[in-house]
């Protein structure tokens, strides 16, 4: 089994625009997805992240820090999976129900496994 993670990008906060009742009803899906990729011993962990943050760009020692982004997507929440193989991991992210309501991106990255690290 190979570890991945599964970055989920949407423009902005996904849930502000859905109303009580479909917010409700969208958790209760990622619930369920959640909850399917643990009976199935895929899921290492996932959380929603906040709003707010920081991005750092630096070089030779100077740094920019703000809480600017290039682009209108922000990275929502991640998935740490096991997985095959990369398709194994593209189907568990098809899987997401956050295509269902809402335009999302979702990025799936292989951990390189270091010696020495963890």
């Amino acid at each position: 089994m190979q570890e991945f993670m599964i970055f989920i990008k949407t423009k902005g906060d996904h849930l502000a625009e859905l109303s009580p009742e479909q917010q409700q009803a969208h958790v209760q899906k990622i619930g369920r997805y959640i909850g399917g990729l643990m009976e199935s011993g895929k899921l290492k962990g996932a959380q929603p992240l906040e709003m707010d943050g920081a991005v750092i760009h630096g070089n030779k020692g100077n740094f920019k820090d703000g809480p600017f982004n290039e682009s209108k997507e922000v990275i929502v929440g991640y998935f740490h999976i096991l997985a095959e193989n990369l398709e194994e991991a593209i189907t568990i992210a098809k899987a997401n129900p956050m295509f269902e309501s809402q335009e999302a991106t979702i990025e799936i990255r292989p951990i390189k496994q270091m010696d020495g690290i963890n």
